[in-house]
């Protein structure tokens, strides 16, 4: 395989994989009835004058399905950890005990369900219109070899290869949105 078409290709995978992980992480902070560390991972607190990441002031972690701890490693940090988990507006209510913040993540309701596997489809096509840009941008670098001397027969070969490898990475997302939906979906 030319260099440049290999180059092309390195460059889509790297695309193709951001576009899912980018999709995942945004999945992981989503609310499926169960309590997860990641529902806090948007959460930042002024720590000495910088706004720093939750995770690098506590631990955060689980004390069952429902309760999400945090346990922060400074306690005067207690009331400005609590004041930014209300501010996030998640629907929490931290209880501060002094030593810990503890978080009860209550169930979902049917309604709300509905609204979060809206927001999954929402994020699906996101990634999927991401997917799609990567194709076009891989196609239109094929176009630019064959004007620099790729051969018709190359560059055909290489537009079918990127096609199943947006194929695979749309069976990829569309497993990925499945798998969330029935974990949100199910009681």
């Amino acid at each position: 395989m030319n260099e440049d078409v290999q180059m092309h290709f390195e460059i889509l995978e790297e695309s193709l994989n951001n576009s899912l992980t980018h999709l995942q992480k945004e999945l992981l902070k989503l609310r499926a009835g169960k309590a997860n560390p990641h529902m806090l991972s948007g959460i930042t607190v002024e720590n000495y004058g910088q706004k720093t990441p939750l995770n690098q002031v506590a631990n955060v972690g689980t004390m069952d399905a429902q309760t999400i701890i945090v346990q922060p490693w400074d306690k005067s940090m207690l009331p400005v950890i609590e004041k930014e988990i209300q501010k996030a507006n998640l629907g929490f209510n931290p209880q501060n005990n002094g030593e810990r913040i503890l978080i009860n993540v209550p169930p979902l309701t049917e309604e709300r369900r509905r609204e979060i596997v809206k927001f999954v489809k929402t994020e699906e096509e996101n990634c999927k219109i991401s997917l799609r840009g990567a194709r076009r941008e891989a196609l239109d670098g094929f176009k630019q070899l064959k004007e620099d001397g790729l051969s018709e027969d190359e560059q055909k070969r290489a537009e079918d290869q990127v096609q199943e490898k947006i194929d695979e990475y749309v069976k990829k997302v569309e497993s990925i949105i499945t798998e969330k939906e029935k974990e949100i979906m199910t009681v």
